[in-house]
């Protein structure tokens, strides 16, 4: 059987994409072969029919206006292009079409699934500086439990239709799922950088696998 192919969604600007290399590195360690993909909404119908699954990776902050809210002032709003490409693949991905969102993808799957977010953790949570800074924490849930290493000042309050499955000793929602669809997972924190296998490089595996 040819190695799935995994589409991994990117950062862009009116010059360049770019994409952090361990996330291609741990989905061809997982035995897929990672794909870069431009944000072209003219070509998201052949996307979905070309890869076997994504990856919505981390980035900037999501524009909230498009979900009924305005953009916290301290935030950094995403690539428009960016935002309008992933909420378009999010709403057209069929259900047995697996996904994996880290980071800013999981807060794009709440948002696109009818959740909010708490745009300015500094503004609500007396811990938020152990999810900023490259730092590790505990998570615990359906997921498994363990250290995860998280950068992000936004979280998820709301998963919409999704589901918890981890969390962090504060309460911060570390990883949703939706029960409805093959495997779509999101998580907070950054497997790719994690080294707790379970939470890292399995993760990708997973994906991989339910490509078969």
């Amino acid at each position: 059987m040819p190695a799935p192919l995994i589409g991994i969604t990117a950062d862009g600007d009116e010059r360049t994409y770019k994409c952090a290399r361990a996330y291609s590195e741990m989905v061809a360690e997982s035995g897929g072969t990672p794909i870069i993909l431009p944000h072209r909404l003219d070509r998201l119908d052949e996307y979905l029919k070309l890869c076997a699954g994504f990856i919505l990776t981390g980035g900037d902050d999501p524009r909230m206006e498009e979900f009924g809210a305005a953009t916290h002032a301290k935030a950094t709003p995403l690539d428009p292009q960016r935002q309008a490409f992933e909420v378009a693949l999010l709403r057209a991905a069929p259900a047995d079409l697996p996904l994996l969102g880290v980071c800013l993808g999981m807060q794009m799957m709440a948002l696109v699934a009818g959740g909010t977010l708490d745009q300015h953790l500094p503004d609500t949570l007396p811990s938020h500086d152990s999810h900023w800074g490259q730092k590790t924490h505990a998570v615990e849930g359906e997921i498994g439990r363990g250290l995860v290493l998280s950068h992000h000042r936004q979280a998820v309050a709301d998963p919409g239709r999704l589901v918890v499955v981890a969390r962090a000793p504060d309460g911060v929602i570390e990883a949703v799922a939706d029960p409805a669809c093959r495997f779509r997972l999101g998580v907070q924190w950054h497997p790719e950088r994690t080294a707790d296998p379970h939470l890292g490089r399995s993760l990708f595996a997973r994906l991989v696998k339910s490509c078969g």
